[in-house]
């Protein structure tokens, strides 16, 4: 286990890198399931890129929103922008107008459209890393350890870079309950829960949490234990920060400039 305490705020004011001078492009509202007829699922299963203009093979982050299954909006993080990686932000459909698991359905038909898609922005798939806040993150995590979701699109979920989830749900998440009629504070875990997926081949894990005291009823704990199994079960690229200080909305500030951080370190030089 690692911490990220009050000495993070002075790295926090500083650049992670220089700020590339690359012109990038955007595109929005590209439909990510095509030939559907439903209404909603046109609706929302919609992405947004933004890439560089004159570059080729460059890292791609799917980015999954937050909103507890139940609201918020794709958007591209400013703090990942002009740091010379395609950024994909996608929508999924939202509870109570559907139920587990169509919105899991749904990223993975967008991480799914990143495979298939990244060459012709200029995006190398084989730097694809998956991330997201809260029900994001949690999204993300399931498609990436439970090898079924991408299955179903003739792509292996260890071909995923990595997985940066950012106060991710480890059991069931708790809209999914509550759409069984379950309780937010019985713990539930079934199918619908990442640690359900724990294998030592998954692609490398850095689960970021907000403060224990801060976070949503026991989700540091939740994810403190998916790691704890993870090495358990022979992972060797699991790694747990805890970002003292930070509460669950605000811990993303931090975890961005970490990620960028592992990322230049540990993957690919971001310039």
């Amino acid at each position: 286990m690692k911490y990220i305490c009050y000495l993070l705020l002075l790295c926090f004011t500083l650049p992670v890198m220089a700020q590339d001078t690359t012109s990038y492009l955007e595109q929005k509202d590209i439909q990510y399931r095509t030939g559907e007829t439903d209404a909603y699922m046109k609706e929302r299963c919609r992405l947004d890129i933004y890439y560089p203009a004159k570059h080729a093979d460059v890292p791609v982050i799917v980015w999954f929103h937050g909103g507890g299954i139940t609201g918020g909006s794709k958007e591209i993080p400013n703090a990942l922008k002009q740091q010379h990686v395609i950024i994909i932000a996608a929508n999924y459909r939202l509870s109570p107008k559907v139920s587990c698991p169509a919105y899991i359905e749904d990223a993975a038909a967008a991480v799914a459209w990143a495979f298939n898609h990244a060459k012709e922005y200029g995006g190398d798939p084989a730097k694809i890393v998956l991330s997201g806040h809260s029900a994001g993150a949690y999204l993300s995590e399931l498609v990436g350890l439970d090898k079924e979701w991408l299955a179903k699109y003739n792509i292996d979920a260890n071909r995923i870079a990595a997985l940066f989830p950012f106060s991710g749900q480890a059991i069931t998440h708790f809209t999914v309950r509550k759409e069984k009629g379950i309780p937010d504070t019985q713990v539930t875990v079934d199918q619908y829960a990442p640690i359900s997926h724990i294998r030592a081949d998954a692609p490398p894990m850095y689960i970021y949490t907000a403060d224990r005291e801060q976070e949503l009823l026991g989700r540091y704990e939740e994810n403190a234990y998916l790691a704890r199994m993870l090495k358990l079960v022979g992972h060797k690229k699991t790694y747990l920060y805890e970002f003292e200080g930070f509460s669950h909305g605000d811990m993303p500030g931090p975890g961005f400039q970490l990620m960028l951080k592992q990322l230049n370190a540990d993957f690919w030089k971001l310039k």
